[in-house]
């Protein structure tokens, strides 16, 4: 069972993705259709980082998990004990 701590902790991570997720949904998807001299886009970057922050964040996600992968298997890797 979680713990109480664990059950806070994943209801935060939840609720960040649900925000993220909703901004990013309306950046994307419902900015284009909106004049472009409302005041809504203020509060939004331009077009071009829609794709450069996700494309950075997919690279720096595959670099990590690369490292940790690599890391794991020369940790693991056994040294051949030599012949009697």
């Amino acid at each position: 069972m979680a713990t109480g701590t664990d059950q806070v902790v994943g209801l935060g991570l939840v609720a960040v993705s649900l925000i993220i997720f909703t901004y990013y949904t309306a950046w994307v998807i419902l900015l284009p259709f909106i004049d472009s001299q409302h005041v809504i886009h203020k509060y939004f970057l331009p077009r071009a980082y829609a794709v450069a922050i996700p494309l950075a964040a997919g690279l720096l996600l595959l670099l990590f998990v690369g490292l940790f992968i690599s890391y794991v298997m020369l940790k693991s890797k056994r040294v051949p004990k030599k012949a009697q």
